[in-house]
């Protein structure tokens, strides 16, 4: 139990060392009296010199952020030394080990970013319609729906608002000019409204904080109704529904088409990523760069 316990602080201790975005320079051996500048911070016997905080404030930042960000990192120094000089009172640390797992990490972030870099300048952003099609065709029992969805035209309106009455007959006519009309109408007087009945919405969202949100069989509810028209004490709702999905369903491409790109774009990082380590490898070895013993 205490080896997990003096494991674990080690790597918290490393963490907040090497990983925050605040790295600094310990001041283990002081400098001459004449050269020593004025210290902006001490815990202990480590002391935050003003050159330490070069480049926490850019060019560009005005006083007052200055000087919030620069005491932003000299609170957040602050803190981190005082974790690290209690825990050295606590823990018997073994400094060989330390520099080891240290000088790990500095390999294993000089790494990554450089494969970061090579990932950026080599990576294909582009995802075409029939690379989606297919990802999704071949992996569609990975597209289980977790929620009930819709496609249709919903419109949130103030009960003092004119014409209301109109609404009905827009919001159910196919006409284009009576859905410009509509469009035209919701951006003046609606409080929420969406009217693109080509894309897929979420049903709870849609509903939410209307009397709708209330039914307690929501599916029941998705599979009776087409139009519904309901009000509370302040606005009046309308909900056209073109189509539904059931939840634990297999959701439509159209739902999912930005999170199948996605996951094509993660692959391809993926494999970007493998194929530098690849290169690299056979580079050297033909190159007789390294040994085995």
């Amino acid at each position: 139990m205490k080896s997990w316990q003096t494991n674990s602080t080690l790597f918290l201790l490393i963490t907040l060392i090497f990983v925050s975005c605040d790295l600094i320079k310990m001041k283990d051996e002081p400098l001459s009296d004449e050269a020593k500048p004025d210290p902006v911070a001490r815990v202990g016997d480590q002391y935050l010199y003003p050159e330490d905080l070069e480049g926490i404030a850019t060019n560009g930042m005005s006083a007052d952020d200055s000087t919030e960000r620069t005491m932003r990192f000299v609170n957040s120094w602050v803190r981190k030394q005082l974790l690290i000089q209690e825990a050295a009172t606590k823990i018997e640390f073994d400094e060989a080990d330390i520099e080891r797992k240290i000088l790990d990490y500095r390999f294993s972030l000089m790494g990554y970013e450089y494969q970061s870099y090579y990932i950026n300048q080599k990576l294909n952003m582009e995802v075409t319609d029939q690379e989606i099609q297919e990802y999704y065709d071949k992996n569609i029992d990975n597209f289980v729906l977790k929620q009930n969805i819709i496609r249709g035209r919903f419109v949130k309106l103030p009960l003092g608002a004119p014409k209301i009455k109109k609404v009905k007959s827009l919001i159910n006519s196919k006409k284009e000019e009576s859905i410009e009309e509509l469009n035209s109408y919701a951006l003046s007087f609606a409080a929420t409204y969406q009217l693109n009945d080509s894309v897929w919405m979420v049903y709870d969202e849609v509903i939410k904080n209307s009397p709708l949100a209330e039914i307690p069989n929501k599916v029941q509810f998705l599979r009776n109704n087409r139009y519904i028209e309901t009000a509370d004490l302040q606005f009046k709702y309308f909900l056209k529904i073109e189509e539904y999905r059931i939840s634990d369903n297999i959701s439509p491409l159209e739902f999912v088409k930005e999170d199948v790109k996605n996951i094509i774009i993660n692959k391809r990082k993926v494999q970007l990523a493998r194929q530098l380590e690849e290169d690299l490898y056979e580079k050297a070895s033909q190159e007789k760069a390294f040994e085995i013993y």
